[in-house]
């Protein structure tokens, strides 16, 4: 059976975050709208939505393009028999959120989570009497100053929060770098990702470890290129419980899947261990 387009707009989509919160954002960017999206308060929570029936596909975000990777995100996709069925890429833009009516002459503190705040160093520069207030979440401290009804206190966060608590944006892309990027991935059971495959599904990506042995690596990677696969990305991990040996997370792009699929047999002849984890559309900026 193929997932269509009215299957996916009716999904139940857990994401961590409070509501308002960029994952959301992300979320309803890759889906639309019409989705019911399942806030959590950690990574691990939405993990396990799916098991508590919570919640039918997760939104996990798994590299910034300023921070890079999610590394607990990836930690718990090897705990989890989830797949990766899309991927989408939101630019990350920071807004100065506040109490509608008040003004830049107004705000004393600004609060958002620690990661929000060092992203808007030039903008607090330029404002060095403001008071920052770390909080655990961006959405959740608009939430917070929308509650409080106090014009003296402002909150950085998306625009998609804003929007969802009613509040006023006194300034726009405070954020130091304007390429600022978060890719997130939709995950589904592995069961159900058969549904989603499609003939434009032309990125791969995979988790492998190697036989401790001399070359392993070069082993395992010339396949992809002897079968014409492009090698996008590769980090290691480390494997808990086995100090100093790796997980290798790869990301590929293959418009042959015949050719992709004589790449991974072989590349399983020179690891002790290699899962794919999902097929999906590579998003666009």
């Amino acid at each position: 059976m193929t997932m269509t387009t009215a299957d996916r707009k009716t999904l139940r989509v857990a994401f961590q975050g409070e509501p308002g919160a960029f994952s959301e954002a992300a979320a309803m960017q890759l889906l639309g709208e019409s989705i019911k999206t399942v806030p959590h308060a950690s990574f691990e929570a939405i993990f396990r939505s799916i098991t508590e029936g919570t919640a039918d596909a997760v939104l996990a975000p798994v590299e910034n393009s300023l921070a890079g990777s999610v590394v607990r995100v990836f930690d718990l996709l090897l705990e989890n028999p989830l797949a990766m069925v899309a991927e989408t890429i939101l630019p990350i833009e920071m807004q100065l959120i506040a109490f509608p009516g008040a003004s830049l002459d107004d705000i004393s503190s600004v609060a958002s989570h620690p990661m929000a705040l060092a992203q808007c160093e030039r903008f607090f520069a330029a404002h060095p009497k403001w008071k920052r207030v770390p909080s655990e979440d961006t959405a959740g401290s608009v939430r917070e100053i929308m509650s409080s009804r106090d014009k003296s206190r402002a909150a950085i966060a998306g625009r998609h929060a804003a929007e969802h608590y009613g509040g006023a944006i006194l300034a726009e892309r405070i954020q130091d770098h304007p390429e600022n990027f978060t890719r997130f991935v939709l995950l589904v059971p592995e069961k159900e990702a058969a549904a989603w495959l499609t003939k434009d599904a032309r990125k791969t990506s995979l988790a492998m470890r190697l036989a401790h042995r001399p070359g392993s690596l070069l082993c395992a990677l010339e396949p992809f290129a002897k079968h014409g696969v492009n090698l996008l990305k590769i980090e290691s991990r480390p494997i808990h419980g086995r100090p100093w040996e790796y997980q290798f997370f790869i990301d590929l792009e293959a418009a042959d899947a015949a050719n992709l699929d004589h790449a991974l047999a072989e590349v399983r002849k020179a690891t002790s261990e290699l899962r794919v984890l999902g097929r999906y559309v590579t998003a666009s900026r």
